[in-house]
């Protein structure tokens, strides 16, 4: 993927990068338990050297029953160029024909030699169940891995079906290194006191606008996995300012995009963007070798509620449900936008009718506005942005009228600063995404909120540093009328300080570099209500490695 346009000003630094070697410590998986204390260095090197700790984050493995398990290969393949790997799936027999406790998947990796960071996908029967992105390696190579629940896709994964995944890669005698995968489903049987985890009935994957769903269907969600990525501009579309400010990256616009679903070209839900930063991003490397940005080895879907479209689609005819980034310059490539939809059939009724009542949508609102640099001084780009949609429909259901309503509203700030030259290249911006979902007499309301506050800047003998704090929160409370029945909170904060002397030879480069990365979770998805790790770094070498909980 393409560096941030103060990179370009370096040359081949992320091939020189790729020189460094890999770590000789044990390999420590992006979602391992918490290593021991012996794992974490006493005294980290004064620069970074000849070796680091393999990549790892501080979110937590993924919670798995003690009950019978099953294990299936997905996928083994090692990547090369643009050829997708292509396999067959078939079910575990051992661990129940397809109600069970829980499914998880893991990807093993491992990478050697000189190699950008680079974009992945893996789908089961056209559903996208995996997006990702791998570390950049050194000669002798780094190990890492991921993990996923993907216990919403036992509709898919209960039957015999296609396997496809890709991790478009380049291998020449500049780019050496050859990502070597390895994909695995963990199947967890629902015996004793353990049940079946509760599944959409049905899940299908948006290949094509035009789909036809279940004429029963009571409960409708659309899963987006959006990234602004691939190179060029959209993988940095929140630096993007519009004409004639005097900067690489151009969008008339501004940094504003927001992703949409409509149905039959009505729009039907709005989400702010996560505003992923990968492995080589911010022009600096060593800000990642060991712990990468939130969401950056396991992109998280954006969720929408589209229940009150049901009864519109319950009609037995093909409808249009469609994806689109607000902001994104026309003919502008950069976006990537798989879809599924999950659907709740009522078991009850062949037929569920009923009506969409009401759609009530605020004008997009929002401004950029551009001050020019004073002689020697910097460019102010700041912008906002706001957005607010409802959307609402019963159904008829075997149980009785449904009424579903869902708010969205999304709202944007950044100030962007800048050189002439972009020397030195700063942000600092928020974005808020709030969504009330209101069922029978159940709401659920969650609040989202990213951040990302950064400086690059070229100085004196070329000497480059990169300072930025990016932050992941989301708060989830469900009320049964007045009264609060659960909460859960996420909060995911990355910090990182790292320099290094440009277009110069390995050894005169002394780079330092220094990252802490904190994960946060509270309430009924975690063992126990609480689970809190803090890793930190130091010239590639883990420091500390600590649970709060």
């Amino acid at each position: 993927m393409r560096r941030h346009r103060i990179t370009g000003l370096l040359g081949a630094l992320a091939l020189a990068a790729g020189t460094l070697a890999a770590a000789a410590q044990p390999a420590a998986a992006a979602h391992a338990p918490v290593p021991s204390a012996r794992t974490a260095a006493d005294t980290p090197p004064a620069e970074f050297g000849t070796d680091w700790h393999d990549p790892l984050t501080a979110a937590p493995p993924v919670e798995r029953p003690a009950t019978r398990s099953c294990r299936v290969t997905l996928a083994e393949a090692q990547f090369r160029d643009f050829t997708p790997y292509r396999g067959d799936y078939t079910p575990p027999e051992g661990c129940g024909r397809s109600g069970w406790a829980k499914v998880v998947l893991r990807l093993d990796g491992k990478v050697k030699g000189r190699q950008y960071d680079r974009l992945g996908h893996l789908s089961v029967g056209g559903v996208e169940i995996l997006s990702t992105s791998t570390p950049e390696p050194s000669p002798e190579g780094i190990a890492w891995s991921v993990e996923k629940d993907v216990t919403r896709y036992r509709d898919t994964l209960s039957r015999p079906q296609p396997v496809e995944m890709l991790i478009g890669n380049v291998v020449d005698d500049t780019y050496t290194g050859v990502i070597d995968v390895s994909v695995t489903l963990t199947f967890y049987a629902a015996e004793g006191r353990t049940r079946p985890a509760p599944t959409p009935d049905r899940v299908l994957p948006l290949t094509t606008p035009a789909v036809t769903t279940p004429r029963n269907t009571e409960r409708l969600l659309a899963e987006v996995y959006a990234t602004g990525s691939g190179g060029g501009c959209e993988e940095y579309w929140y630096m993007a300012v519009p004409e004639p400010a005097p900067y690489s990256c151009k969008a008339a616009d501004g940094p504003s995009r927001e992703v949409r679903v409509s149905v039959d070209g009505q729009l039907a839900g709005i989400a702010a963007p996560f505003p992923t930063v990968w492995t080589g991003g911010w022009s600096n490397p060593f800000l990642w070798y060991v712990t990468p940005a939130p969401r950056a080895f396991d992109v998280q879907p954006v969720l929408y509620d589209l229940t009150p479209y049901a009864a519109l689609l319950n009609d037995g005819r093909p409808h249009r449900i469609e994806v689109a980034v607000a902001g994104v310059p026309a003919g502008q490539s950069g976006w990537n936008t798989p879809a599924n939809l999950l659907l709740w059939q009522d078991r009850g009724r062949e037929v569920v009718t009923g009506a969409l009542t009401r759609h009530e949508e605020t004008a997009p609102t929002g401004s950029s506005r551009w001050t020019p640099a004073a002689p020697g001084g910097e460019h102010r780009l700041d912008t906002d942005g706001t957005h607010r949609l409802t959307v609402a429909g019963h159904l008829d259901t075997s149980h009785g009228r449904v009424t579903t309503t869902v708010t969205r509203a999304v709202r944007s700030t950044s100030v962007h600063r800048w050189t002439d030259g972009e020397n030195r290249d700063g942000l600092n911006a928020a974005w808020n995404d709030e969504e009330s979902v209101t069922r029978g007499a159940v709401t659920t309301r969650t609040t989202r909120a990213y951040t990302m506050d950064g400086e690059t800047t070229l100085g004196a003998g070329d000497r480059l540093r990169t300072v930025l704090s990016l932050g992941d929160r989301a708060e989830t409370v469900t009320l049964h009328g007045e009264r609060r029945t659960g909460r859960t909170l996420l909060d995911e904060h990355y910090t990182g300080d790292a320099s290094y002397t440009a277009d110069v030879p390995r050894d005169q480069r002394h780079a330092v570099g220094t990252t802490t990365a904190r994960y946060q979770l509270y309430g009924a998805d975690t063992a126990g209500g609480c689970y809190d790790r803090t890793v930190t770094t130091a010239q590639g070498a883990l420091t500390a490695d600590r649970r709060r909980c």
